[in-house]
């Protein structure tokens, strides 16, 4: 069985972890069997993805992306994934720099990350978006009643990607700000009423209340339920293709959905 190794990269130390995308031989133990190459990928994920990505209290990395990976990593022999935290900012010039393989943070797709990388054909996620306010807020009740208010997000995710080109198309009325230290400043500022909104998830939002005492409610319909995939780069056919067969059996026998319910609180497998 293959052990499965996290690569945390805490900015807070000032540790600097290196990966690379190595191919690791492993000898076999039964009747003299041949050398075998296990291809180890080095996976892209977070540590502030409340339910998705995030160290627990026992500081251990998991949430539903990092269980799918655990999961695609036992049904794949000829891989050994491993992971390597980061900001999410970080994520995408790290896969183009092959600092990274493969990308597990609910990527959706969008034309720029399109014409760059490469998705996998089958997805794992459908991810909600809708606008989040304060639990006392009643002013604001859908993305209309964003005008004239600040809406934090974080770089490079497709919440700024979707408010962005709201935004743009009714009259840039939103003044939109970017997060700088990942979810826990995006909840801060919220709560502080520095920032009148963000756009997230109900899950997300669930799992903040619980754990940190957020104080946040969803308002209004979703903006978007967009599919989610794995990203990896142009060159990785081959990965790409056994990861999607992965991906179906996990769905196929039920474990996607099991994964889904137990972190996410509901079945976010197929699309609502």
């Amino acid at each position: 069985m293959k052990k499965f190794s996290i690569t945390a990269l805490v900015l807070a130390a000032g540790l600097v972890v290196s990966g690379c995308g190595s191919v690791k031989e492993t000898t076999s133990s039964s009747n003299s069997e041949k050398t075998a190459q296990v291809k180890k990928i080095i996976v892209g994920t977070g540590t502030q993805f409340p339910n998705i990505c995030f160290i627990d209290e026992k500081g251990k990395l998991t949430g539903y992306d990092v269980e799918l990976i655990r999961e695609i990593d036992k049904r794949l022999p000829d891989y050994e994934f491993e992971f390597k935290t980061m900001e999410f900012s970080n994520l995408l010039l790290s896969l183009e720099t092959k600092k990274i393989d493969l990308i597990a943070h609910q990527m959706e797709v969008n034309e720029e990350r399109q014409k760059k990388f490469l998705f996998n054909n089958e997805p794992y996620n459908v991810f909600p978006l809708k606008v989040v306010v304060r639990q006392d807020n009643n002013d604001i009740k859908s993305v209309e009643d964003l005008k004239g208010k600040k809406v934090i997000v974080s770089a490079t995710s497709n919440s700024a990607v979707l408010i962005d080109k709201y935004n743009k198309e009714n009259g840039n009325k939103i003044n939109i700000v970017y997060a700088g230290q990942g979810a826990d400043d995006t909840k801060t500022q919220l709560k502080t009423g520095r920032v009148d909104a963000t756009i997230s998830t109900p899950f997300a939002v669930d799992f903040l209340n619980k754990a940190a005492d957020a104080q946040q409610k969803v308002v209004g319909p979703a903006l978007s339920n967009s599919k989610v995939y794995f990203l990896l780069r142009k060159d990785e056919e081959k990965l790409k293709s056994r990861v999607d067969e992965a991906v179906k059996e996990i769905k196929k026998d039920g474990t996607l959905t099991k994964l889904s319910t137990k972190w996410l609180g509901a079945d976010y497998t197929v699309q609502e």
